[in-house]
């Protein structure tokens, strides 16, 4: 059964696969098969996680996570299938293989050491257009996955694996000297061929948010990373004695002003779970919690993105801007009438607005502090005609026992 939610385009690698249409397996089953029988997976179970490989043997490493990740990604899967499911169907679905594939893949190009390894690389490489990890999660698949004799190839993956892989865009060379979250400028292949050789970058405003721009696939994955990094490694390092009730207490104690009550009280849980030994089903239970968390929003596509605003929508923003100018106009035309004056001296305690910033009557612009005391009273249409400007009155309040303040 054909599933909908993907086009024939989706599917489509950079060269044609020799098998043709004759493999058992989806096309996504195929990439996962290929990472997951890949010496470059196998690699990852020498690569630090949190704690250095083989000084206990239920440290996890970056295989270990990795698998981890895939299992949450697969869940995210099937649950916002089974939420929502107006959405999705059986023709129409996230598909789980896919989700698996970009999940096992997405710490290939993770160098040992963790990010201080990732760091230190990236410094000897400044002068060869850096190092990032998940663009050589990126190269690894595109380029040096297999080894034939005097050379390396790729492991030729699916449009939308590619896609799924890349949480950034931007290319090194478009940033100023970045530290993180870029591709190597070469990569820009990659991009002409995930977009069918369109330049997105010039859909977005600014490289940053060119980064935020991630297909469904890969924003599953790193909910997924996260939520297996945040709870397990929590786990292995109460497992290894790293975290005790006594630091617990401690680091409660030093940072309870700087915590929330929901903060204090999954601090005071935590402590709870360690000193009944429970920690390890109370942290897998919460995983399920951050599955469920899940939801689903509709956004703009890429395609709306690129076609733009309609003329009608555009005449409608051209109007509107000629509006705002011409109200800019009159204003500085007009600006020697536009002061707020107070009848009395003070000292200005606050301001609440600032420069450029649109304001409707009855907005408090500051706070003055007077010794000049002022009092605002209602009074009905029989009593207005009894007072008259600048009578002297006397104001007493039944509240406050012989309190009584004379003026004008």
């Amino acid at each position: 059964m054909k599933n909908n939610f993907y086009t024939d385009s989706d599917v489509q690698r950079k060269k044609d696969s020799p098998r043709g249409g004759t493999d058992y397996r989806s096309p996504f089953q195929i990439d996962r098969d290929r990472i997951i029988h890949s010496s470059e997976f196998r690699r990852l179970q020498g690569k630090t996680q949190v704690f250095l490989p083989g000084e206990y043997d239920f440290y996890r490493t970056r295989l270990t996570h990795s698998i981890e990740v895939a299992q949450i990604g697969r869940s995210i899967c099937n649950f916002v299938s089974h939420k929502y499911n107006s959405i999705f169907n059986d023709e129409y679905f996230i598909d789980p293989d896919l989700v698996e594939s970009v999940c096992l893949a997405h710490d290939l190009g993770h160098p040992p050491f963790g990010h201080a390894g990732e760091r230190t690389i990236h410094k000897l490489m400044t002068d060869f257009g850096g190092f990032e990890g998940n663009a050589q999660t990126l190269r690894l698949m595109t380029e040096i996955f297999y080894r034939e004799d005097d050379h390396h190839r790729g492991m030729n993956p699916t449009r939308t694996l590619i896609d799924g892989v890349l949480k950034y865009k931007a290319l090194y060379g478009d940033l100023e000297n970045p530290e993180n979250h870029f591709l190597y400028d070469f990569q820009s292949e990659d991009l002409k061929f995930v977009f069918e050789n369109k330049i997105v970058k010039n859909e977005f405003e600014s490289y940053k948010e060119l980064n935020k721009f991630r297909s469904i696939e890969c924003q599953i994955m790193d909910w997924a990373d996260d939520t297996a990094y945040s709870v397990n490694d929590l786990m292995d390092s109460i497992h290894g004695g790293f975290i005790t009730i006594a630091k617990l207490g401690k680091w409660k104690d030093q940072n309870e002003g700087n915590l929330n009550t929901a903060q204090n009280k999954y601090v005071e849980e935590m402590i709870d779970w360690i000193r009944k030994d429970k920690f390890k089903p109370k942290f897998g239970a919460q995983i399920g919690e951050f599955v469920q968390a899940c939801s689903i929003e509709k956004t703009e596509s890429l395609a709306k993105l690129k076609a733009g605003a309609n003329p009608l929508e555009i005449q409608s923003q051209k109007l509107a801007i000629k509006q705002r100018e011409n109200s800019l106009r009159d204003a500085q035309e007009k600006l020697s009438d536009y002061f707020i004056r107070v009848p009395f001296g003070g000292v200005v305690a606050e301001v609440n607005i600032k420069d450029g910033e649109s304001v409707s009557s009855g907005t408090v612009v500051a706070t003055i502090i007077t010794r000049q005391r002022i009092a605002e009273i209602s009074l009905n249409e029989v009593d207005v005609a009894k007072v008259k400007v600048g009578q002297k009155t006397t104001l007493t309040f039944d509240a406050v026992e012989g309190l009584s303040i004379a003026g004008a």
